[in-house]
């Protein structure tokens, strides 16, 4: 779990950055988890768009790929979400 602070340096980090993944109008699909697995492996910290569908249907995706894929919400702007996910050891470069 990440303290106030350690959000706030992951966001201002975020603040450049473009989104890597982009859920569809199939909504979180095996596909998008699959990409959303390589993206957080690969990145640690992604932004995800998600598609112009009713705020309660946001909110129940953010949830559902923040556990899928293990990841700490770092925040949202409208349908921009932030995920961070720290690689395992066994995968950071030496």
């Amino acid at each position: 779990m990440l303290d106030t602070k350690e959000r706030q340096i992951l966001r201002a980090r975020a603040h450049a950055l473009k989104p890597v993944v982009m859920i569809g109008a199939h909504g979180v699909t095996d596909g998008v988890v699959a990409e959303l697995e390589v993206a957080l492996n690969a990145h640690e910290l992604i932004k995800v768009r998600l598609p112009s569908v009713p705020h309660d249907q946001r909110d129940a995706m953010t949830q559902t790929l923040a556990e899928t894929g293990h990841a700490d919400i770092i925040g949202r702007v409208g349908r921009i979400l932030i995920l961070y996910r720290p690689r395992p050891e066994s995968a950071r470069k030496r």
